[in-house]
Formats: structure tokens, sequence, C-alpha cells
């Protein structure tokens, strides 16, 4: 967030903001047995509202301003919204292919033009799944089921930017929704003790997310820092599209200090001299996205890699893509000296976007 947020301003309400959001623990499976609420889990930015009736303030997860990164957001909010109420929710931007959170990520810019510019051409919207207050009254400490009821009742239905996030008490049908809504960008499923006072800063709820493998080309590495050419920390990987170009899709570092070590000399013969590459006829990285690809996200960290050629294999475990790379690091599972570098394609990772999904907003 910029260093020139404006001030938080004092509203008409029972608390203040910032407040400290319930977050999620990761949980093994989806928790079973009466009293559970289901949930999407929304891939977008956490927020909460705050409005007294005449002004809107969002705030984000890390209890900075929000508002001037989506200032459709709260101009709309503002003109929506019943009465002043304290709003749990996620921003999010939906496309026809599903939640674009590459989409979120270009709004956190200095530059107002620009998001002016895409706050016309891709609007964001704010969904709402938990209410803190209503009115004068601050509900924190009753149950969610109260505050979920209270949330349905007060809020108008589908009128953007405000959307309800869909939830159920049935956990088949939240597993259904666990399995096809994954290719239109959801991070699996949330799951909440109906009982639960809101509480914040703390690891209330339950979060179910989507694990997978993949077979990954190892096309370069980076060194552990300062560890030169001794230990390495991270594997770069790489997977190729349908016209053969390698395109870098994210990393690997789930390794132990001695097997960085082991791993500084079992790749060194695959690491590619100068005489090799050239930049019109590169090896590996170079004709698609790269990791030295130049990112206003790096904030700083040294990128510097080494190239290797691409002829090694590993399967990997990952959570979540954001559009054609892995969200998060990987987590290493195994070399795989019996799969051809030429097969680790995008094919592997390709989920359909469900023509049900403006279904389950409406619901």
């Amino acid at each position: 967030m910029a260093s020139s947020d404006p001030p938080i301003p004092h509203l008409d309400l029972p608390f203040q903001p910032p407040v400290e959001p319930m977050l999620a623990a990761i949980g093994e499976g989806m928790p079973v047995g009466e009293g559970w609420l289901y949930e999407p889990k929304w891939d977008g930015f956490r927020a909460l509202v705050f409005f007294d009736g005449e002004t809107v303030y969002l705030q984000s997860r890390d209890l900075k301003p929000l508002g001037r990164y989506f200032p459709e957001v709260e101009r709309g909010l503002a003109q929506v919204l019943p009465g002043p109420m304290v709003l749990d929710g996620e921003v999010v931007i939906l496309t026809a292919q599903g939640l674009a959170f590459e989409a979120l990520q270009m709004r956190i810019h200095p530059a107002a033009s620009r998001i002016r510019r895409l706050a016309d051409e891709i609007p964001a919207h704010f969904v709402a799944f938990d209410m803190l207050a209503d009115g004068d009254e601050d509900l924190r400490q009753r149950p969610f089921e109260e505050r979920r009821e209270r949330l349905w009742a007060r809020l108008p239905e589908d009128t953007r930017p405000l959307l309800h996030t869909p939830s159920t008490r049935d956990v088949e049908q939240a597993r259904d929704w666990f399995d096809r809504f994954e290719g239109a960008g959801f991070d699996g499923v949330i799951a909440k003790r109906l009982d639960q006072p809101y509480t914040p800063g703390v690891r209330s709820l339950v979060k179910v997310k989507h694990v997978r493998t993949a077979d990954c080309v190892v096309g370069g590495l980076r060194w552990a820092k300062g560890q030169e050419g001794t230990a390495v920390g991270s594997l770069l990987l790489g997977l190729y599209d349908s016209k053969g170009v390698l395109h870098h899709v994210g990393h690997t570092s789930s390794f132990k200090a001695p097997e960085k070590r082991t791993l500084a000399e079992q790749l060194a013969p695959y690491i590619v001299s100068p005489e090799e590459h050239r930049e019109d006829d590169p090896v590996g990285f170079g004709r698609g996205r790269t990791p030295g690809a130049p990112s206003r996200w790096a904030g700083g960290r040294d990128t510097a890699w080494v190239r290797l050629r691409p002829e090694l294999v590993c399967e990997v475990k990952f959570d979540h893509l954001q559009g054609d790379r892995f969200r998060h690091g990987t987590t290493f599972q195994r070399w795989r000296p019996d799969k051809p570098p030429e097969q680790c394609t995008y094919d592997q990772l390709e989920t359909a976007v469900p023509a049900e999904l403006s279904d389950l907003l409406r619901r």
C-alpha cells in the first residue's frame, strides 16, 4: 500500500476501524457434523466495509485503507447499502473466465489515472459474507448464525457492486462446489461454526484448499543467499505451451539444508555456459516468460537466477493457479527421470470454468 494513504475517518458506528478480520486455518479435510456452514473460498482481496450512512471506508486485511484502489466499490456501496453497518467480505473481479486475481493486483498502483481507467474497464465487486455491526448494534459477540441471518435480511439482493456469498449446510454440496468451481478461480471451501462469535485476528475458521500435483521442467535455479555455488535456494519450474514454448510458472524451495548442498552438486552438470546460450536462440527459458522478467511485485528481492538445460523433470504439489502460474511456492515431491521434459505441458493443469458460476452467484 502507498505511504500516502489518507487518514482513517471517524465514523458514526459502534466501533471504529481498523478491525482485524477473522482468519482461517488450513484443514486436512472437510469438517462434518451439525453446526457447520460452508462457503466457496473467494480468490480476491479480503476487506472490511465500514458505512455510517454517509461515508464508506474500505479496509484491507492488513488494516490499511483500500478504497483508493477500488473507488468504484466505495461509490457503489454508498449507493446500495441500506443503512449504517460493518461488513466482512472479499473484493473480487469477475470475468467470463471466472475470478481474476491478476486484475486485482494491477490495481495496487500509485497512479490514480491508471486506477480510474481500470475501474471503468474492469470494475470490482464486494462479496459480503459476515456482518459485524448493524446500525448502532455491535454484533461481534453474537453467533455467526444470527449475524448471517441479519446479513441476508438487511442487504439488497445482487445489487452491484454488492454480492452475497452462497452458502450451504449440506457437506455434499460443499464438496461439489470444491470439485466443480476450481476452474472459475475459487480457492476451495471455507467452513464456519454457526455458534461462533466474531474473533478478530484468530484463525477460528477452517479453510479446505485444493492440493494437486504437476510434472514440471527444471529450467533454472536460485542460489541460497550467501551460499552461491554451494547450496540451492530454489528450483525454477517451467511448462510448455501448445506451441512448444517453455514458460516459467513458479518455483519450489521446500528443501532442508543438506538437500540444498546436494542439489548444488547434482545440478552443476546442467548449468548452461555462456557459450551455449544465445539471445536469439535461448536454451530453455527465453522465448516465453522467464524468471527474470520485469515485475513490480518483486519488492526489491534479488531475482538473479542460473539457467539450466531443460532436461530434468520433477513432480511438485501446488494449491492454486493464478492465471497460468502457481500462485504460491510449490512443494517438491520427487524427481521424474521417466518423464520426457517436452511432455510437461499446461494440459495437465486445465480446469474448465463451470457454466453454473452465474447461477451460484444468484443463489
